[in-house]
């Protein structure tokens, strides 16, 4: 990680223990690698499979623990700033020596790859080939195991990182220290946007917390610290260490905050001592977080202070005289003794005057004199002639009526109009009717169009009916003749009287006899017969069930060994462990 101005600790890689990282590799090298060697095949085929396997699980585990290693900070890249504080908070020896296990652990396991590989080369079957591949993913896991303690250790310092606020070491910032409970968190509540914790009691603020602000359109972080007792550093805990690393090492305005009135448990003078107040350049300016009273003039003055002494080093720099040799001012010479005033014109002379006379009060002048009793106020400008109705209520309903309707000054000249041309209109006869409805033909009309529209009525409805029934269409022949033919005869001397001969009468009756047999005969036969004559898929390869039965023997023999013995081969895709979170690998 090079040396940068900001810092991004929360994109560190997620650490896994040991065995949830053998999981992770082991798992992926069954999916991601081919699973099926057989014994009939060439040596060189046997022995590159089982090298691709070992190869692919070696660089697996480099790629991960790489990832591992260039994801955390290093300690002599970084600002030191960061430096001193991940020191304070997780020992620098020991952060050190975890990283440096997991360099030395995939150095390991790339030699024993390398071991593997030129084994498996000389390998002369398919069961030494699998021993040295089992023998070398078993040595892999085993290194990793080892570094179960490291792995762990780095997991918890990744999730402090992350938790750790994001100060940048060479912007505009404002620190605050002092004694603890003095009021530090009060004040950068009040100053900033930040929300930190305030108790009546020492030491509630116990790590960095960061605050950001605005002051002449630019950024300024605020850092509050811990609180600092007065005793040597090796007295320290690692709580004050965080406050004197962000002291040595951020280019900030320091304010030293003090409690005079001794509520923080320390004097005046024991304050005194962490901080000599009487060097010269130290100002002290009174400011309150309950009343607010000087909070801005702290600002402001140490904003200024800030500001100055940036510009100050910006132009000791080298940079800074390269950029002045650049930059060239004109002084224009004076041409001329002639005087040139100003040039304003009259009207507009004239409307500086009327407003200077005019003195007209503002909203805002109402404002600052009211103070917090100020209530906007509109009507105060209505223009009236009687300024005494500015404040009148005015009704929406005023005997009756809608006020509304009376608005429009013009609205009984309108009314007028529109009774003339009513009254036009009944003159011209525009609202006589001719058709007079007790008229009898009229009547006889309307009910038979009331009848035509019920009879069409049902004849939709009978039609909706029929295209809805789901039916399958049957041929004419097989159709029974309709009810409606046969009412046509209504007894036996119609039939009689019909001009059809005796012989057919009778050769008719015997063809229906005949149908009706035949009809029955089907019948039957359709109960007695099933619907299809083929032959089961499983029982057309069989000549008898006898030779059926011994095919079905022969088949749970060949079965009997995978199912009883459960074995696994190259090609079980059985996972052992099922936690989803090691197959997304």
């Amino acid at each position: 990680m090079a040396a940068t101005t900001s810092y991004n600790f929360k994109k560190t890689t997620v650490v896994p223990s040991a065995k949830d990282f053998v999981d992770i590799i082991l798992s992926k090298t069954q999916r991601k690698t081919p699973t099926v060697v057989h014994k009939q095949y060439q040596i060189g085929r046997i022995r590159q499979f089982y090298m691709r396997k070992v190869k692919f699980t070696q660089q697996n585990c480099h790629d991960r623990l790489s990832q591992i290693l260039d994801d955390f900070p290093k300690l002599d890249e970084v600002h030191p700033f960061y430096a001193d504080l991940m020191n304070i908070l997780y020992d620098k020896n020991h952060y050190k020596l975890a990283l440096g296990q997991l360099n030395t652990a995939m150095h390991l396991i790339d030699n024993v790859a390398k071991d593997y590989v030129r084994l498996l080369k000389y390998g002369d079957s398919l069961y030494r080939c699998k021993q040295l591949k089992k023998a070398a993913l078993g040595r892999m896991c085993t290194i990793l195991k080892r570094q179960n303690q490291s792995l762990q250790y780095l997991e918890q310092v990744r999730q402090h990182l992350a938790r750790l606020p994001s100060i940048d070491p060479n912007t505009r910032t404002i620190l605050i220290c002092g004694f603890p409970n003095v009021g530090k968190s009060s004040f950068i509540n009040k100053l900033t946007r930040a929300d930190v914790e305030v108790q009546p009691y020492a030491f509630t603020t116990k790590s960095l917390f960061v605050g950001h602000m605005d002051y002449k359109y630019l950024r300024w972080q605020v850092v509050d610290t811990p609180g600092i007792l007065d005793h040597s550093l090796e007295q320290r805990n690692a709580i004050e260490m965080q406050a004197i690393a962000a002291l040595a090492h951020l280019r900030a305005a320091v304010l030293y905050i003090m409690d005079i009135s001794g509520q923080c448990g320390y004097n005046i003078e024991e304050q005194n001592q962490l901080q000599n107040i009487s060097n010269e350049g130290i100002e002290l300016i009174p400011m309150s977080t309950v009343t607010e009273d000087g909070l801005f003039d702290v600002k402001q003055e140490a904003c200024e202070k800030l500001l100055a002494q940036r510009v100050e080093v910006k132009l000791r720099s080298r940079r800074a005289n390269d950029i002045v040799n650049r930059i060239h001012v004109a002084n224009p010479a004076q041409r001329d003794n002639k005087d040139r005033p100003v040039f304003i014109p009259d009207t507009v002379k004239q409307k500086m005057t009327v407003d200077k006379n005019r003195n007209k009060k503002l909203m805002r002048d109402y404002e600052e004199e009211q103070g917090d009793d100020y209530i906007l106020d509109l009507k105060r400008e209505y223009d009236l002639h009687n300024e005494d109705e500015k404040y009148d209520i005015v009704p929406e309903i005023y005997e009756g009526k809608n006020i509304a309707d009376f608005i429009d000054p013009e609205i009984m000249q309108k009314l007028e109009i529109l009774e003339r041309e009513e009254e036009l209109r009944e003159a011209a006869g525009v609202y006589e009717d001719d058709i007079d409805e007790d008229d009898e033909e009229y009547s006889k009309i309307k009910k038979t169009a009331e009848l035509i529209r019920k009879k069409k009525k049902l004849l939709t409805l009978k039609n909706r009916e029929k295209r809805s029934r789901n039916k399958p269409t049957m041929p004419r022949r097989s159709v029974k003749a309709p009810r409606s033919r046969l009412d046509k005869f209504q007894n036996l001397d119609d039939v009689e009287s019909m001009d059809i001969g005796a012989e057919d009468t009778t050769i008719s009756r015997k063809r229906q006899s005949v149908s009706k047999e035949t009809n029955l005969r089907k019948r039957k036969a359709s109960q007695s017969i099933t619907r299809s004559q083929s032959r089961p898929r499983d029982e057309s390869a069989f000549a008898d069930p006898a030779q059926k039965a011994r095919a079905r023997l022969l088949t749970k023999k060949s079965q009997k060994r995978i199912r009883v013995g459960a074995l696994k081969g190259e090609s079980d895709r059985a996972i052992p462990n099922l936690m989803p979170k090691h197959l997304y690998s």
